[in-house]
């Protein structure tokens, strides 16, 4: 029964980011829109790896392929937007950049029914289309030239670093990840509890901001647990980091929205 719960929880959650991050329009509006959709970029890079390797596992398959079919479109249609947007030849060259490293990296997603094999250089690629996904939101970043835009760019980390750390931790599980897996897993946790910090003693944050980010410690709460509690039966453990990685991420996914829409954000 309590599998049974995971999992409907896992679905509604999963379903309920989706369509909160389908209202993509075909052109960025403005710069704190786009460091959102930059900073979506980088988190896409993990959470596509982190399902691609609970299909692998069968961790509640049908919808881990659900979230990767998913986010490969959504990661296509915010590229086009961003490379459109970009507003330096220095921008755009890394949006080329990481075009490229995308065609690669979805060749390994799509391309074949996940394997140890291919799971493994998931586990390769991914980082280099995270690193570049990376540099474009520093770089739009540095072009606001605003505190706005940089919580814009810490909260949408946050969002990364719960799939970073469910990523490793499947991984892990699978006997598949690389020989420094558990330690970026802790780097991840610690980069996430300073994010949070940070977040929490921003002077331009509204009531609902605060209240967004208590939501996302007590959810922390959770995850952590998941993540770092092991024992038990593996293969619900493993549903159970699923499931709180998919919360975490939609508490997180609604403060970055809070910020890039923040009236008189400076």
């Amino acid at each position: 029964m309590k599998k049974l719960l995971a999992a409907l929880g896992f679905a509604v959650l999963a379903f309920g980011f989706d369509a909160a991050t389908h209202d993509a329009q075909a052109q960025i509006a403005n710069v704190n829109e786009a460091i959102n959709k930059a900073g979506r970029q980088r988190m896409l890079s993990q959470r596509m790896a982190k399902a691609y390797l609970q299909v692998g596992q069968d961790i509640d398959a049908d919808r881990s392929k659900k979230i990767l079919d998913g986010s490969i479109s959504l990661f296509d249609r915010q590229l086009v937007e961003l490379k459109n947007f970009a507003p330096t030849p220095e921008i755009k060259n890394t949006y080329l950049n990481l075009e490229r490293a995308w065609l690669a990296y979805k060749d390994v997603l799509v391309g074949a029914k996940p394997s140890a094999e291919a799971a493994r250089r998931v586990m390769e690629i991914n980082e280099e289309v995270l690193s570049l996904a990376h540099q474009g939101t520093v770089q739009l970043e540095k072009h606001s030239g605003t505190t706005q835009g940089r919580l814009v760019n810490i909260a949408g980390r946050q969002r990364m670093l719960s799939q970073r750390m469910a990523k490793f931790y499947q991984a892990i599980n699978w006997g598949v990840a690389p020989a420094n897996g558990v330690a970026e897993m802790d780097k991840a946790r610690k980069e996430f509890l300073d994010g949070l910090k940070e977040l929490e003693s921003a002077s331009i944050n509204t009531q609902a901001i605060r209240d967004e980010l208590a939501l996302g410690r007590q959810q922390w709460v959770f995850f952590e647990n998941a993540l770092f509690n092991r024992g038990g039966d593996k293969k619900a453990a493993a549903l159970n980091v699923a499931t709180t990685s998919e919360r975490i991420l939609e508490v997180m996914n609604n403060a970055t929205g809070m910020y890039e829409k923040l009236q008189g954000g400076k």
